[in-house]
């Protein structure tokens, strides 16, 4: 199989272009590297050979096309994030313009499918404590300008599918964590790196909030199911279990690290979030098996000089 990834030197991207790359396939990147960064790769390109071509290109740029119609991929995975502190003009585009150039691309080179992975923290919105953890028959009902932008791909997505046959599964992930994340991206990466220093750690927010945490390979396993199975789906991709901002501060800076400083909430995300995983073992065949304290511990040793 020939895949193309973009946001392939990412954080999430590398480690799936890892993955693909295990398993025999031929990886293209597209990245135009405002976040991700070819050191994520470097393992990659030195053991691949001939079978990794990274191509420097943002996924919004008319050029995408003709990258498609000369590398003919089999599947795309589009992974693609806005970097830290983007306004809503680029958050936007990279989602919305960013994707109909991948569909159309796809669709004029004959590729068999298209995975997309969505922020199901900004999809969703806030959800009755009571509807967690979050199946896929709850609305999307976005706060967020991300949100908003993530909730129109599914549409797209969607339509393509309609009006051209082009099969996909859209992957709605939980809070993914993992080595290669920075600390500005991840409350685990950032809660670890605090600890490292010996410095109070920073919450995005109350400690009372909780989040479901998935371990980057077992996102990766998914997204590489997803380029199979799960056709025509949204697909909820998380844990199904809640953790509190408080109990992540202790199973990442231990029990004497000093209390943390509580900083300003992310903008119109839920207080408390769970995914569901039971479409996700019934169409992806996939359940999440990294357990929460050997994700932090392998983070935690990636960190380490």
């Amino acid at each position: 199989m020939r895949a193309l990834v973009t946001g392939g030197a990412g954080f999430l991207g590398s480690h799936l272009v890892d993955r693909l790359l295990v398993e025999g396939h031929d990886v293209d990147v597209v990245d135009d590297l405002s976040s991700g960064s070819l050191s994520n790769l470097a393992a990659a390109r030195a053991e691949a050979g001939g079978r990794l071509h990274v191509h420097t290109l943002d996924v919004r740029s008319p050029q995408l096309v003709d990258l498609l119609a000369r590398r003919r991929p089999d599947v795309a995975v589009h992974v693609v994030a806005p970097s830290p502190g983007a306004g809503p003009r680029t958050v936007v585009e990279l989602a919305t313009v960013g994707t109909v150039n991948l569909l159309e691309a796809a669709h004029g080179c004959g590729t068999e499918k298209v995975v997309v992975a969505l922020d199901a923290t900004a999809l969703y919105g806030e959800v009755p404590s009571k509807e967690l953890p979050v199946r896929e028959g709850q609305p999307f009902a976005p706060m967020t300008i991300g949100g908003v932008a993530e909730r129109a791909v599914a549409d797209l997505l969607a339509q393509y599918r309609s009006e051209h046959e082009l099969e996909y599964t859209a992957l709605a992930l939980s809070t993914v964590f993992g080595p290669r994340q920075l600390p500005t991206r991840g409350v685990v990466v950032g809660l670890l790196v605090a600890a490292a220093e010996g410095k109070p750690a920073t919450l995005p927010g109350d400690e009372r909030q909780t989040r479901d945490l998935l371990y980057v390979d077992d996102a990766v396993d998914a997204l590489v199911r997803a380029t199979t199975r799960g056709s025509g789906l949204v697909v909820n991709v998380g844990t199904g279990v809640q953790t509190s901002f408080r109990d992540l501060h202790r199973m990442c800076c231990g029990d004497l690290a000093p209390p943390p400083v509580v900083g300003a909430a992310e903008a119109g995300l839920p207080p408390r979030f769970a995914l569901s995983p039971v479409r996700a073992r019934i169409h992806l065949g996939w359940a999440p098996w990294t357990p929460l304290a050997d994700g932090i511990e392998a983070t935690r040793r990636a960190l380490r000089p």
